[in-house]
């Protein structure tokens, strides 16, 4: 990843579902940035892993582990960022779950509530505590991660589908409530990018997998690395004057 200047060294920034996947490589882009990295997620053994890996490739950072879907954990996170370093940056709201599929004649009140207390509300209370800590420094910038399923529809995913939109939604709203207090706001909207969901898929319905690709109008899916890229510019100075967007990384699928 190539380095964008100066204003990210030095600065700190919290990354849910920093674990794996998508995540995995937003910590490692912002470390190889020179910025202080909070790694949040559930998973502690695989979030203690991917701190280890950032330190040996000589990064800074912390990890703690996150339940966004609850407040207390959430605020908890921030105040132990504070408590570390003193400030918040940045923040990328990546924290998520694929759901259950299943139409919603035959879908469980259950798997709705999972997937929108992870997938929305955890992206709300994220962005609660964020822009709290952000209005006492008067500055910051947060990248929400949606997905190409915030901007269509698909079948079979309803809640997923649901809880994506939202994400856009809050963003646009939150990027208003603060565009003049020095925070902004962006979503990032990724579409097939090889993650492990995706690489599990490979081994088991490799068919899948390569409908995305036909669907796809550049012939290949992405790489958590070109989402991360995205996030990293967002929050960089050369993006100052872009709040409250959505951009798709998705090889032109939303195009079509």
């Amino acid at each position: 990843m190539s380095v964008l200047g100066s204003d990210l060294i030095g600065k700190v920034a919290i990354i849910t579902g920093g674990a794996s996947g998508i995540g995995r490589a937003v910590v490692k882009g912002f470390a190889s940035q020179g910025a202080k990295v909070v790694i949040a997620d559930i998973d502690e053994e695989q979030g203690e892993k991917v701190l280890n890996d950032m330190v040996q490739m000589g990064g800074e950072g912390i990890f703690c582990r996150t339940d966004v879907s609850s407040s207390s954990s959430v605020s908890g996170l921030v105040q132990k960022t504070i408590d570390t370093y003193g400030r918040l940056d940045f923040a990328c709201n990546n924290a998520g779950v694929e759901g259950v599929t299943a139409a919603i004649a035959d879908a469980l009140e259950e798997d709705w509530d999972r997937t929108i207390n992870i997938n929305l509300k955890g992206v709300w209370l994220c962005m609660k505590y964020e822009c709290e800590q952000m209005l006492k420094q008067g500055a910051g910038c947060i990248v929400n991660i949606s997905s190409v399923m915030g901007l269509v529809g698909n079948s079979g995913i309803a809640p997923y589908v649901a809880a994506k939109h939202g994400v856009l939604g809050l963003t646009k709203s939150v990027a208003l409530d603060y565009a003049r207090s020095g925070i902004r706001v962006n979503a990032v909207c990724p579409g097939g990018i090889y993650t492990p969901i995706i690489e599990r898929l490979v081994d088991t319905m490799p068919e899948v997998v390569e409908g995305l690709k036909a669907l796809t109008p550049m012939g290949d899916l992405g790489f958590p690395e070109d989402i991360a890229n995205t996030v990293i510019w967002l929050c960089s100075d050369k993006a100052n004057y872009i709040t409250g967007q959505s951009i798709p990384v998705d090889g032109g699928f939303t195009i079509q």
